[in-house]
């Protein structure tokens, strides 16, 4: 790929295992940065080089990967006073694996195409365990030959890969497939609830669901591992960042003009879970609180 170098920021849940597999299957040099120092320290032993700060990934790195909580963290990252678009040199490529605003990476965009670098979007989907096994599917946004140069890269970690489009459709896209998972995660949670209350078994009705059209992947996953279980731990993809995601959608909604209220209605679960101290916990925890009695 001609590269040797690749930068890192951001090793959460998602981001430790996606910068693992990059330096495990490429073979460059990769240099992290995290505010945490337990990853760091995890990723030391597949050879992991540890950065003293964000800026510091991006000196002799060709392409930079972001992988942080929110697109306001993202924005401050990039355009601080002390940020990436302030380092940054021409050629240079930052890749936001993050789910961010549109409009924040379309402005993002255009600031690093000023200095001849190249701010594109590619966030991900599915789970931990896909982010470990390198099957994620990413939606990327950007012009065709950044797309061409990044994707080897983001192969190390994803099975599936769409070039959506230019810079900020990746993003319009797994927005809207988050608000897809949510809105689905409420109907099935409806459709468990509404089952037991009428005698049927939680396990035999999701298995029914699962053998007919109402089968998905939030079904085999949000629903028989979470809703059915009760099981909604903590580090996973908690109400506060599935409202944050939310949000994002409805904003999106509002300036295409779209009435989303099936969206608004989820939006409304997630504000009463967290009203009611769950929310650090994984977002299909709102099935504890449909109940009237």
């Amino acid at each position: 790929m001609g590269m040797q170098q690749i930068g890192f920021i951001g090793l959460g849940v998602m981001g430790e295992p996606m910068c693992r597999n990059l330096a495990k299957k490429t073979g460059m040099k990769v240099v992290a940065f995290d505010r945490d120092a337990q990853p760091l320290e995890r990723l030391a032993v597949d050879g992991v080089k540890t950065a003293a700060n964000a800026r510091a990934t991006v000196i002799g790195s060709d392409v930079i990967f972001l992988s942080l909580p929110s697109g306001e963290i993202v924005h401050q990252i990039c355009l601080g006073p002390e940020g990436l678009l302030a380092c940054i040199q021409s050629g240079q490529i930052v890749v936001d694996l993050s789910t961010s605003p549109v409009e924040t990476t379309k402005k993002l965009g255009a600031e690093f195409e000023k200095k001849g670098a190249k701010f594109i979007d590619a966030p991900v989907a599915r789970t931990r365990a896909a982010a470990e096994s390198g099957t994620l599917s990413v939606m990327v946004g950007a012009d065709a030959a950044t797309f061409d140069t990044v994707k080897p890269l983001i192969a190390t970690f994803a099975s599936d890969i769409t070039h959506c489009g230019p810079v900020g459709t990746g993003q319009v896209v797994k927005i809207l497939n988050n608000m897809v998972v949510f809105e689905t995660t409420v109907a099935i949670s409806e459709a468990k609830l509404i089952g037991e209350r009428s005698g049927v078994d939680p396990a035999l009705l999701f298995d029914t669901l699962s053998k007919g059209s109402a089968d998905s992947f939030v079904l085999r996953n949000h629903g028989m591992k979470s809703v059915m279980t009760g099981d909604f731990p903590e580090r996973a993809f908690s109400v506060e960042y599935a409202r944050k995601d939310l949000n994002y959608a409805l904003q999106l909604a509002q300036s295409t003009g779209v009435d989303a209220r099936g969206a608004k209605v989820v939006s409304g679960w997630f504000e009463e879970a967290i009203d009611k101290g769950d929310g650090q916990k994984y977002h299909p925890v709102i099935s504890r609180w449909m109940t009237t009695s």
